[in-house]
């Protein structure tokens, strides 16, 4: 059982560090379109980066219900 919340903590560690890159790559991009007055395609790619990185994000929350290591309102638990 001490395995499995390890796994838990671990796993949800994981998820914060991904968001938290999500939002920097979202004000990345936002510096970004401040900043640059020529067509540079920096903002763009640092929104495509912020949306791959979402997908990965909602991914790993659907796989941490799916496997029992999120407990979403704890619901089930």
């Amino acid at each position: 059982m001490d395995r499995i919340n390890h796994v838990e903590t671990v796993y949800k560690c994981a998820l914060v560090v991904v968001l938290l890159v999500v939002i920097f790559s979202l004000g990345q991009a936002l510096y970004f379109m401040m900043t640059d007055k020529d067509d540079d395609k920096r903002t763009v790619w640092a929104l495509t980066r912020r949306i791959g990185l979402s997908l990965v994000l909602i991914g790993m929350v659907a796989l941490g219900i799916w496997m029992g290591w999120l407990h979403p309102h704890d619901v089930g638990r």
